[in-house]
């Protein structure tokens, strides 16, 4: 093609461009350019990017904690609630639900201390609840149940015991004036009537609360515990049995069943067909804390008492043993333990096992008890329990075995006599106790060894 000699034109035979197009198209670029630098130092961030920590309500938290109740991990479900609370610390709800947990955790626990100490958690998040909602009928449902729980002479002395009691009538009581149809003020108020001995008005008071509401777990443990308190131990396991399927996985129900079975099997003959009874319903609770990795040694100790009162003591000491061994600092274990020995007739290993109950024992004492390896386990210092109702037999069983043990060659008569004035002292109208106490005291007298 010849171009040669003609003048290319280049001709925009199209429209002219629009100047306020044009405009709108510089700010735009303009606006890109800030955009993309402000992207680059991060100082606009795409929604498409997750979030640097993913954060979460408080219900969720509440979520959490229903599903480790129901699970049976208590612990964690009380750390749900902190975690709940943490976010929503006004909400009164949390704090008396956080109450009721931390008061049915007590049940886990294998000391007075112990148990003391989480009932008191229990008081003061039921009084938050109370302090945020002080007409609410459930927060007040909730703090006598803890009182009730706290009203516990092993727990605390006769007097602060009967006035935590009273005080827990009250608040139930104050519960059914702001909502009479409150089946947990229903069914803790029957708890109350029966620790008042007040029988027949817990059996009516436990009923309603059944009938109001059978699909909770409270109000078949209750019927269960007013129904053993009456002797009828078949219906207390019926019960019991109830709450079990509604919330399966609390290992506390079980051994309430298993005790039940065992105080049967106890009236009938040593092959009673309860004993083998007891015995599984322990081994579930047992199963049942295995499954989630929970430490707890109530159901061993049940398992070995329970074993021992079949005269099994290999297997009792065995399973005692084990439970010292998951929970090596609890001195009430080792008190166990020694009065599965005691009565195996192992004197020497009661002697060393009660020693860490009532006196407290070294690290290296401990280790021996618990049989343990002293360069890989830790080093446990023992400190001895004070005497209480709940101690009493650790104490009396360690002076009646010391004075039993004692040889002119091997002086354990100036302990046992010690230790037995102690429960002369604190129980004088225990006459079981003083019978033992008289013997130890006898065979000390017939070396010439008496009370100071």
């Amino acid at each position: 093609m010849n171009l040669s000699g003609k003048q290319l034109e280049f001709r925009n035979t199209g429209p002219r461009s629009n100047p306020y197009r044009v405009l709108i198209l510089l700010v735009l670029v303009v606006i890109s350019m800030f955009a993309v630098r402000a992207r680059q130092e991060e100082k606009i961030i795409s929604p498409f990017e997750p979030t640097p920590t993913a954060t979460r309500g408080a219900s969720s938290f509440v979520l959490e904690g229903e599903t480790h109740f129901a699970a049976g991990d208590l612990d964690k479900a009380i750390q749900s609630y902190l975690n709940a609370i943490t976010l929503d610390d006004q909400n009164y709800q949390l704090w008396y639900e956080l109450a009721r947990i931390r008061a049915y955790s007590s049940q886990l626990l294998t000391t007075d201390a112990e148990q003391l100490t989480r009932l008191q958690e229990a008081l003061e998040a039921v009084d938050q609840a109370i302090e945020l909602a002080p007409e609410d009928s459930s927060a007040h449902a909730i703090r006598s149940f803890v009182l009730d729980w706290l009203a516990d002479s092993s727990l605390v002395d006769d007097e602060t015991a009967s006035n935590y009691l009273t005080e827990a009538e009250q608040e139930a009581v104050q519960a059914l004036q702001l909502d009479n149809t409150n089946t947990l003020a229903l069914a803790y108020y029957a708890e109350i009537l029966v620790d008042q001995q007040k029988w027949l008005q817990a059996e009516q008071y436990a009923t309603q609360a059944v009938e109001s509401n059978p699909d909770m777990m409270d109000v078949h443990r209750i019927m269960g515990y007013v129904k053993e308190t009456l002797g009828d131990y078949l219906g207390a396991i019926e019960s019991y049995e109830k709450a079990v399927e509604i919330m399966p996985n609390l290992t506390f129900l079980y051994i309430r069943i298993g005790l039940n079975y065992r105080v049967l099997a106890q009236r009938d003959t040593l092959n009673s067909p309860y004993y083998p009874i007891a015995l599984e319903y322990f081994a579930k609770a047992a199963t049942i804390n295995e499954g989630l990795g929970i430490d707890d040694p109530i159901p061993y100790i049940a398992l070995g008492k329970t074993y021992s009162q079949l005269g099994e003591f290999y297997a009792a000491s065995l399973n005692v043993l084990h439970a010292v061994q998951i929970d090596p600092y609890s001195p009430d274990v080792y008190g166990q333990l020694g009065i599965v020995y005691f009565k195996a007739r192992n004197y020497e290993s009661a002697i060393d096992a009660l020693k860490c109950a009532v006196r407290g024992c070294t690290a290296e004492e401990s280790c021996a008890v618990r049989q343990c390896n002293a360069e890989t386990d830790p080093a446990i210092t023992i400190e001895g329990m004070p005497l209480t109702s709940s101690t009493e037999v650790y104490y009396y069983s360690y002076g009646s075995v010391l004075s039993a043990m004692h040889r002119p060659y091997k002086d354990l008569c100036t302990e046992a006599v010690e230790v037995l004035e102690l429960v002369r002292l604190g129980f004088p109208d225990d006459q079981i106790a003083m019978d033992i106490v008289s013997s130890g005291e006898e065979i000390c007298a017939s070396y010439g060894i008496f009370p100071k």
